[in-house]
């Protein structure tokens, strides 16, 4: 692998770290606002949204510029984004913010794993693609608790101006490192919205939906699960954390390495494996070591699964920028519509292991929606 795939890690190790800070100082944001947790909740479904709806459209704007030019911009406007929520001076300026980062970081998504696979050759462009994708998974492990770290001994503030500095930083990185992409990237988008009469291209969107939906289900509610049914104190509750997300990183990595060539058969085994930990740790959830060894192979599978899905996507409709910022807007819908379904079993009285089965029922259905295609000889 080329060394400069890991740059564009980096700005989505930046982005992803954005995305998911604002969950490890609500209080602190809260009381800087004057408004209620559940209020600065909405700040993450902001985000969420904005990568959903806005992050196509705005990639579709770009498409006639070169990939470079084109993620040192994305960047820029990420870059104002974050700075304005460090010296945001009430919640709507927050929400502005909140709303720009997301909508700059679907698009830079699809245009980072599209620029990645073109550094490398055909056989290795899952690969690559998960090299970029494990940004996302090393934020939540390494990016996430350090900026909560600083936001709890700094203030909330430093903790924005410190991913600021990050942007900043690897974007100047990509400027002066990153090889500038040929003309031929420059792409009509007419010519990238024809692959979206292609009804196999929906479908494999749909697989990765429930993918990232069942995981997200779960893990969303993991530390009341752990503190109220399992007995861990709340000060294991970071480690516990931790530990999940070493085990997607390895899962990630792993994966990466097969993505291409057994893309079928990884779907549809890590799916089986995650219907079958998420099954056993609604089961056993209040015994400590299946709690953990459950909780293990959901990283193991679950968002690990993202090389396979990208994988699958690129060998259905071609590597499009635009295919994969709808594809990063799928996941997205996934982690909105698992944590928020989980959420709901909860509220309606019925546990905190609920979100557990509902997430294995997700996990189902991606299962239901490979089946057409896993014993055909050409990978969708």
């Amino acid at each position: 692998m080329p060394s400069i795939i890991y740059l564009l890690a980096l700005a989505i190790f930046c982005m992803t770290t954005s995305e998911f800070m604002v969950a490890g100082m609500m209080n602190e944001l809260a009381l800087a606002f004057q408004v209620s947790v559940s209020s600065i909740g909405y700040l993450i479904t902001a985000y969420a949204g904005a990568m959903v709806v806005g992050g196509p459209i705005l990639t579709a704007i770009l498409l006639r510029i070169r990939s470079k030019q084109a993620l040192l911009l994305l960047m820029f406007v990420f870059l104002i984004g974050q700075s304005l929520g460090a010296i945001a001076w009430n919640y709507d300026i927050m929400m502005i913010s909140r709303i720009i980062t997301g909508i700059a970081s679907a698009s830079a998504f699809g245009i980072a794993i599209s620029y990645s696979t073109t550094l490398v050759h055909a056989d290795s462009m899952g690969k690559a693609a998960s090299i970029v994708l494990a940004g996302l998974m090393v934020a939540t492990v390494i990016g996430v608790p350090t900026i909560t770290v600083v936001s709890q001994y700094f203030g909330w503030r430093i903790s924005f101006w410190a991913v600021s500095v990050l942007v900043l930083v690897s974007g100047i990185m990509i400027q002066f490192l990153l090889p500038s992409s040929p003309n031929k990237d420059k792409l009509n988008w007419k010519d990238e919205l024809m692959h979206f009469k292609n009804f196999h291209l929906w479908a494999a969107y749909i697989t990765s939906m429930f993918i990232i939906g069942g995981t997200f289900a779960a893990f969303s509610y993991f530390t009341p699960i752990f503190t109220n049914i399992t007995g861990f104190s709340s000060e294991s509750i970071p480690y516990l954390l931790a530990l999940y997300g070493s085990a997607t990183v390895v899962g990630n990595i792993v994966i990466g390495k097969f993505a291409d060539k057994y893309t079928m058969k990884i779907l549809m085994s890590g799916l089986i494996l995650l219907i079958v930990a998420l099954s056993l740790f609604a089961l056993g959830a209040e015994n400590k070591y299946i709690a953990v060894i459950s909780m293990i192979f959901i990283g193991l599978t679950g968002v690990a699964l993202n090389p396979a899905m990208a994988s699958r996507v690129m060998k259905t409709a071609s590597n499009g920028t635009m295919i994969n910022t709808v594809h990063s807007s799928f996941i997205t819908m996934g982690v909105v519509i698992g944590s928020s379904l989980g959420g709901l079993g909860i509220s309606k009285g019925y546990g905190f292991v609920s979100p557990l089965w509902i997430g294995s029922c997700l996990a189902i259905l991606g299962v239901i929606s490979l089946v057409p295609y896993f014993h055909k000889r050409k990978s969708y």
